[in-house]
C-alpha cells in the first residue's frame, strides 16, 4: 500500500509539473529577417535568387509574440509589412488557441519594417476596434500626428499607450515589460527596446541599434542579467553593400558581436540569438556561415521557433 501511495506521489508531481509548464509563458519568433524581408525588393543577387526558388527559405519581417497561456492572452512586437502571414503563422503554431489579434502590440520605431503592418487594422482591411499599441512618446506622436496613422487613431482602429522608458508594465501576474531606449537613426521616432520579464525567463529584444559602444547600457551586462537576447545581426561582416556607404546604415556586425564575447564562458554566449538579418547577410542563406556561429556558441533566431 506504501508502494502504491508513493508511485501515485510521483506520478501526480509529474503531472503538476507538466501542467505548471504548460501554463508558463513563452516566446515565438514569428520573423527574423530586416525590413525589407527575404528575398529583398528587386534583388537579383544569389542570396535573393536563393529563396526566389526556394519558398522554405523565404523569411518574414523580425517580430516576436508573447504568449500568457494562463491568462490565455498574447502580444505581438513589431506590426511588420509581413503581418498577414504572421498572424497566421501565430493562429497556427498555437492551434487557434487564442484569439486573431492580439491583446497588444509593442512597436520598437518608425522605420517601416516595424510599424507598417499597423494599416491592415485600418477599415480598409480588418476594421480592428481599439487594439491597444504600445509606443515610447515620439512613436506616439508621429503615429497620431501623420497619415495614414492618425486616422487609425482618429476612427479607434487602435488605441495609442504611451511608455515610460525603464519603467515596469505589468501585462500579467505572470509578465512584466520594460522599455528603454537604443541608439540608432531616429528620423522619426526614437528606438525602443524592451525587456520581457516572465515567471519563467528573462528575454531581451533589440532588433535594431546603431554600434554597442553608442548603447548607454553595458551589453554585455544587459545579456548575462537574462536568459534570452535577441540582438541586432543586420549585417554579418563589412562589404556586404558594395555600392553603398554602410556608414549610413550603422548596425553592430555580428563578427563585432561575437568579438565582444569571445572571452565569456559558453553560458553567456549561448544566451546571443541573431535576429533581424538583412537579405545580404550569409546567415539567412549560407548554412557554414551559421554553424560558425553556433560552433562559437552562439545561437541563431528561428521563425517559428517557441523560446520557453
Amino acid at each position: 500500500m506504501k508502494h502504491i501511495i508513493l508511485i501515485t506521489l510521483f506520478f501526480l508531481h509529474i503531472f503538476m509539473a507538466f501542467s505548471q509548464s504548460d501554463s508558463l509563458p513563452y516566446v515565438i519568433v514569428l520573423g527574423v529577417a530586416q525590413d525589407g524581408g527575404y528575398p529583398h525588393i528587386g534583388c537579383q543577387r544569389q542570396c535573393c535568387k536563393l529563396s526566389w526558388k526556394n519558398v522554405e527559405m523565404r523569411r518574414h519581417v523580425v517580430s516576436l509574440a508573447l504568449v500568457d497561456p494562463a491568462e490565455k492572452k498574447w502580444w505581438l512586437f513589431e506590426a511588420t509589412p509581413d503581418i498577414n502571414e504572421q498572424l497566421h503563422l501565430f493562429s497556427t503554431l498555437t492551434q487557434n488557441a487564442y484569439s486573431y489579434l492580439p491583446q497588444g502590440i509593442f512597436i520598437t520605431h518608425a522605420h517601416i519594417g516595424h510599424y507598417t503592418g499597423l494599416m491592415e487594422l485600418g477599415r480598409e482591411a480588418m476594421g480592428a476596434k481599439e487594439i491597444p499599441v504600445y509606443t515610447l512618446p515620439r512613436m506616439a506622436a508621429f503615429l497620431k500626428n501623420n497619415g495614414p496613422w492618425g486616422q487609425l487613431v482618429q476612427l479607434k482602429n487602435i488605441e495609442l499607450k504611451i511608455l515610460n522608458t525603464d519603467s515596469i508594465l505589468s501585462l500579467t501576474p505572470q509578465i512584466d515589460i520594460i522599455p528603454f531606449t537604443v541608439p540608432h537613426r531616429d528620423e522619426y521616432s526614437e528606438t525602443a527596446g524592451f525587456y520581457i520579464f516572465t515567471k519563467n525567463k528573462k528575454y531581451v529584444f533589440i532588433p535594431d541599434i546603431d554600434k554597442w559602444s553608442k548603447f548607454e547600457k553595458n551589453i554585455l551586462t544587459v545579456v548575462k542579467n537574462v536568459d534570452i537576447a535577441f540582438l541586432d545581426a543586420t549585417f554579418c561582416n563589412a562589404g556586404e553593400l558594395p555600392n553603398r556607404n554602410m556608414e549610413e546604415v550603422p548596425h553592430p556586425f555580428v563578427i563585432e558581436t561575437m568579438t565582444l564575447f569571445e572571452k565569456e564562458n559558453i553560458e553567456v554566449k549561448k544566451k546571443i540569438h541573431f535576429i533581424h538579418f538583412n537579405h545580404t547577410n550569409p546567415i539567412l542563406w549560407d548554412e557554414g556561415q551559421r554553424q560558425q556561429i553556433i560552433q562559437a556558441g552562439f545561437n541563431i533566431a528561428i521563425q517559428g521557433a517557441m523560446y520557453k
